[in-house]
């Protein structure tokens, strides 16, 4: 394809990955195309309607759905005759009762796209896959495609934050490519001149380790995240404050501040599933005690949800008959992903201890309705502290961020409120008259 100028993509899969690159590389200037086999989504993009929350991503699919520059179709022949680069952005979820990734959806896509494709063309997996994945695609659309074509395979994994996929597409802070051919990173490289000329860093390396890269960066993030959150049981045992401790070693530069931030533990779609399927990759290739670590490190993520019921119930003194508001139950701000989530996870467990349990999230409660419709929802953080004996904080949406003791004095039956994501001052809350706690922060007064 070396010196053919690039104008129409196909992207194959349009779950969040897929709208989000779809909608960013007509964004940039392409003419795109988003296959999808389910006709109901298809329907939905058409119009501009998203199936999750994302700021910013159904506006710019809209600009560029009414511009006819984007379109969404079922038909996998029609693009394969139509792109001349093919991204595949199918999802990798777990195996249903197991930790490996399941790679069905990215088998079938590859497989029926290479049988589709007409004309010479990339085809780029943006997926994430265990190791070894893409030599194996790299042989399947050999096989598959026409004798006719010459058909090759990139790797350019994904580096999405939910609630900022739309900037990381368009400004990364790095481009990784997986690839065998200098044609092809040439190819790529044109795909991605605007985020060249604003200096972002650009990787060319193996297949291998472009599909490392992504759970390495995962399982690294966990770890910090994990790190922080067993110092916090340390500093709850012996005194101390987890927010100045992480303050004090982010000034480290071989350290930093990102990221140590001690609270309920990481969730969503991506870390914890992530981290299991490398511990099972590397044990399936023989290298059982290469990454056994991030055993613990999941453990210790799961024993932050644990600890924060505990709290609530020595701050009550029992869970049984009592009102519990519960703030945020996605795994993160600026999502309404409530996949792995440690807020929806608490309040289930208060939930099944005894408590009544009200929650609002501002985009969570319709998906964690449909995981644990139990619970109660409602639609403003007032409704949920009213008459609450315990208010529980586990997302840190802005909204929450900035409460304050006036908000909710004449609302909560007692003043007694659980930061479990450590974002509000004690000081403040305490000084007010609430009993108030926080996960990693030791106090004098604290409930035995």
């Amino acid at each position: 394809m070396m010196g053919r100028v690039i104008k129409n993509i196909s992207v194959i899969g349009t779950g969040y990955l897929g709208a989000t690159h779809a909608a960013c590389m007509a964004e940039l200037g392409f003419d795109v195309l988003g296959v999808d086999v389910d006709p109901e989504k298809i329907e939905a993009l058409s119009r501009g309607d998203l199936p999750f929350h994302e700021p910013g991503l159904p506006e710019l699919i809209r600009k560029h759905v009414d511009s006819g520059r984007l379109r969404f179709t079922t038909d996998m022949e029609g693009a394969g005759s139509w792109a001349d680069v093919h991204f595949i952005a199918v999802g990798t979820p777990q195996v249903a009762g197991g930790t490996a990734a399941d790679l069905t959806a990215v088998d079938a896509a590859t497989a029926a796209l290479a049988r589709s494709i007409t004309k010479d063309a990339l085809v780029v997996g943006k997926s994430t896959v265990p190791v070894g994945t893409a030599r194996r695609l790299q042989r399947l659309v050999a096989e598959e495609s026409s004798d006719d074509v010459e058909v090759s395979l990139a790797w350019n994994p994904e580096f999405l934050r939910e609630g900022f996929a739309v900037q990381d597409t368009l400004r990364p802070d790095r481009l990784v490519i997986g690839t065998d051919a200098a044609d092809d990173e040439q190819v790529l490289r044109e795909v991605y001149a605007d985020a060249l000329t604003q200096d972002t860093p650009w990787i060319s390396t193996d297949f291998e380790t472009a599909e490392l890269v992504k759970v390495a960066a995962n399982a690294f993030l966990a770890t910090k995240i994990s790190f922080i959150n067993a110092f916090s049981e340390v500093t709850e045992a012996v005194g101390g404050d987890i927010r100045t401790l992480a303050d004090a070693i982010g000034h480290d530069t071989r350290i930093g501040r990102k990221f140590l931030n001690a609270g309920v533990g990481f969730g969503g779609g991506c870390l914890p599933k992530d981290i299991r399927a490398l511990q099972t990759r590397v044990s399936e290739l023989g290298l059982d005690h290469s990454m056994t670590f991030l055993n613990e490190v999941d453990q210790i993520n799961l024993r932050r949800r644990e600890r924060a019921v505990t709290l609530a119930e020595q701050m009550l003194g029992g869970l049984p008959g009592t009102r519990i508001a519960v703030l945020g139950v996605t795994f993160k701000p600026l999502s309404d992903d409530v996949r792995d989530s440690p807020g929806l996870d608490v309040a289930n467990r208060l939930y099944t201890a005894g408590a009544d349990v009200l929650v609002y999230d501002p985009e969570g409660n319709e998906n964690a309705a449909k995981r644990f419709p139990r619970l109660g929802y409602v639609d403003s953080l007032r409704e949920a502290a009213a008459d609450a004996d315990l208010v529980v904080l586990t997302t840190e949406w802005n909204e929450f961020k900035a409460l304050t003791p006036d908000d909710l004095d004449e609302v909560v039956a007692v003043q007694r409120l659980l930061d479990a994501r450590n974002v509000l001052s004690a000081d403040q809350w305490q000084a007010a008259g609430w009993q108030f706690a926080q996960l990693g922060r030791y106090y004098d007064d604290a409930p035995e």
